[in-house]
């Protein structure tokens, strides 16, 4: 990880640097559950902005949770960027606090990635390459933050 940070802060264009960015930037398309009984600590982490706080991904767990959406299977699915060298290392314990994370897959073909395939360094973080399944996402279900407030109505009932 070390070796990616430096990376990273230096932004360095050689062949040695895109072979490890080649390894480490890409969007999964995340399938989790909540875990029962979490539901009312998930709203409070997400509307207090602390859920995912100390990570170095620390603002997009909120966007996630944003763009979220509750699928027929009780599941909630988002599109996440990821920098780790292994999917989601860096996310997976603050996601694991409420979720049980049941698929996390590539959200789109590895050999169309621009960053992967070297035609455009650091494409991932501005990339419109998930845009047409984040659209057809978002027609689908309900968002997940209407849900987790439904059951907080509940709560207080």
């Amino acid at each position: 990880m070390l070796q990616f940070v430096e990376v990273l802060g230096a932004r360095k264009e050689s062949a040695k640097n895109r072979r490890i960015l080649k390894c480490i930037c890409m969007r999964y398309l995340v399938r989790a559950g909540v875990k029962p009984g979490r539901e009312k600590d998930l709203l409070n982490a997400i509307q207090s902005e602390t859920l995912g706080e100390g990570s170095v991904a620390e603002g997009e767990y909120l966007r996630n949770m944003k763009d979220a959406r509750l699928c027929v299977d009780d599941t909630a699915r988002w599109v996440e960027v990821c920098y780790c060298p292994t999917p989601l290392q860096e996310e997976r314990p603050y996601w694991e606090e409420y979720f049980d994370l049941t698929r996390v897959q590539d959200a789109h073909d590895r050999g169309k990635c621009r960053d992967n395939n070297g035609s455009e360094p650091w494409a991932c973080g501005g990339c419109d390459c998930t845009a047409r399944l984040e659209q057809k996402l978002a027609n689908t279900g309900k968002p997940f933050l209407q849900f987790l407030r439904e059951i907080a109505v509940r709560w207080k009932s």
